[in-house]
């Protein structure tokens, strides 16, 4: 009799074990807490945290609670993959939320790929990727890169072009995107300024007064700005002391946002610009609950930003795949992923496409004396390419993990192409 329950119990006790009733469900976070992003990743840190802690008090997912794992890959590049091979191997994490630049995606990516791990990455990016692997709920460059310059094209008339970035694979893409669209679009090569920089950079008179000496013959100058992380606080200043404001040389960058001019002198940044596709400011009851939540998580002072968005974007599908797949199995929840909708935090809705990239709208916003953005341009909701139609390599390729199961498919010889994933 005695061994007759002790092998139903542990008959139970291993059902209970496999359908994970009684284990915690862990997301690990990968976010740099030091070095020269800790800037704008710590704050993606305390996005998570928070919305782990909300879903918690709503009974977590399928009765499970979440557990959070926080490490700090300290904006070390190769430390993204040892960081992310730990959790999945060592920790154990169900998902993974995380990474800011494309080196530390790009980092991950193998050892992801390796141990079926699942990311949700959520910052602009290049595109010129898509991976199984990988849910990319920042911007592609047709929401964000493409749409800013087509602003500086048609709205202010802007003749030459400062394209200025950190010297990683983000900006290098980017640039290489842009510059073939400007020239497409009829702006001589020769007016056309591509510069970059190191991590961390803070010398910025140089660069300064090369752009403002673009404009000598009177064409109208703009600058498209890749530069991430702390590199902006130095490039920023060096424009006020130069004199520079956004009447005669506007500035649109794709990484400055909320978080980063709050640790900024704004006084003399008003009239630039930014791109992305979510501001503190934009009009929506539930932006207006989701900043009240926040600040009072947080404390008043702790302002929002598009990564934010992503990620609420990104943790909401994950939440609503898992209880679609009943499971948190990578594979079940990437199929269920497909299709998802959620509301964002502008008032539209997003939805997860089958090439992993989602539905965007496109804001560009003017930067206020108190850090805060005016919106003066938004469209609606457009979906994200993981490949540029403006590269003639790229232009044929088609990602479909839905249908086609590829995320590199040959449109010319319909042919899938196995996409290299170490960098």
């Amino acid at each position: 009799m005695r061994l007759l329950i002790t092998i139903l119990f542990l008959c139970f006790s291993s059902l209970g074990f496999a359908d994970g009733h009684k284990k915690p469900i862990k997301i690990g976070i990968l976010h740099s807490l030091s070095g020269t992003m800790a800037i704008s990743e710590t704050t993606l840190k305390d996005t998570m945290l928070m919305l782990i802690e909300q879903q918690n008090k709503k009974g977590g997912i399928l009765g499970r609670k979440i557990e959070p794992v926080v490490v700090d890959p300290a904006s070390n590049w190769p430390l993204f993959a040892e960081k992310a091979r730990e959790l999945l191997t060592v920790q154990k994490v169900d998902v993974l939320f995380g990474c800011w630049t494309s080196v530390s995606r790009k980092s991950a990516l193998p050892v992801l790929e390796e141990l079926n791990g699942l990311l949700f990455y959520p910052v602009q990016y290049e595109g010129e990727e898509s991976s199984k692997n990988v849910f990319y709920t920042g911007a592609s460059p047709n929401q964000q890169a493409i749409p800013a310059t087509d602003y500086y094209l048609e709205e202010l008339d802007v003749k030459k072009f400062a394209l200025l970035g950190t010297d990683y694979v983000y900006p290098r893409t980017t640039n290489k995107i842009l510059k073939q669209y400007l020239i497409d679009k009829g702006i001589p090569e020769s007016d056309i300024f591509v510069n970059y920089t190191p991590f961390g950079h803070s010398d910025w008179s140089k660069i300064v007064s090369d752009v403002v000496s673009l404009g000598a013959d009177g064409k109208k100058v703009g600058v498209i700005s890749t530069i991430n992380g702390d590199a902006n606080i130095g490039f920023y200043k060096e424009l006020a002391a130069a004199g520079v404001k956004a009447d005669d040389i506007p500035v649109v960058a794709f990484s400055v946002g909320e978080e980063e001019l709050s640790g900024l002198d704004t006084t003399n940044l008003v009239g630039h610009l930014a791109a992305w596709n979510y501001f503190q400011s934009a009009e929506s009851d539930l932006n207006s609950s989701f900043i009240k939540a926040w600040k009072a998580k947080m404390g008043n002072k702790r302002v929002t930003n598009d990564p934010m968005e992503a990620h609420v974007i990104g943790f909401n599908m994950y939440v609503k795949a898992v209880e679609k797949a009943g499971t948190t199995g990578v594979d079940a929840v990437r199929k269920a992923m497909y299709g998802i909708k959620v509301p964002n935090l502008t008032g539209g809705t997003a939805e997860m496409l089958p090439n992993h990239h989602l539905s965007k709208p496109v804001l560009i916003g003017e930067i206020l004396e108190n850090g805060q953005f005016d919106i003066i341009s938004q469209t609606k909701e457009v979906p994200g390419d993981a490949w540029t139609d403006h590269l003639p390599e790229s232009a044929v390729l088609k990602s479909d993990w839905k249908s086609l199961g590829c995320g590199m498919y040959n449109t010319k010889t319909n042919t899938c192409i196995q996409l290299k994933s170490n960098y």
